[in-house]
């Protein structure tokens, strides 16, 4: 039962959704940190703050679906794969923004602001896993078959 069990586990870590599942969690709680840091400790306003939690939170997510959710290796091609992924991080980037604007103008309180972030980010986390598939980094599915 429990090496069955291990191999379920393994088995589910080999999975694209799994592994995109898991790097959403880095990249959220780089972010929501950010976020609780500029705002609550720094007292940062609100955009400013959301602004560096996206930004920062970006990072770890483009490099960990890169490599370890769509197993790409090499050099970045930045026309190919770093401007679009940006591009899509921007529009993540607007949406929070705005919904941090108007949650602030109701109430500005840090679990407020990190409410309305993470709203606006869970909205596009579907739509951001299509986008990565199927036209950034999903052609090394087809890259690794040829070789």
């Amino acid at each position: 039962m429990l090496r069955s069990l291990g191999s379920f586990a393994r088995a589910q870590f080999d999975r694209k959704p799994v592994r995109y599942s898991l790097v959403s969690v880095v990249a959220v709680a780089a972010s929501q940190l950010v976020l609780v840091i500029c705002s609550g400790l720094l007292h940062w306003s609100p955009v400013p703050s959301n602004l560096a939690a996206v930004s920062i939170g970006s990072i770890p997510s483009y490099a960990l679906n890169r490599m370890w959710v769509w197993g790409k290796r090499g050099r970045n091609d930045v026309w190919r794969e770093v401007v679009p992924f940006w591009g899509f991080a921007l529009l993540g980037l607007a949406f929070s923004t705005l919904l941090v604007h108007l949650a602030a103008r109701w109430n500005d309180s840090t679990v407020v602001l990190s409410i309305a972030n993470l709203s606006a980010f869970g909205v596009l986390w579907v739509a951001k896993y299509l986008f990565l598939d199927a036209l950034l980094f999903g052609v090394a599915d087809e890259e690794l078959a040829t070789t």
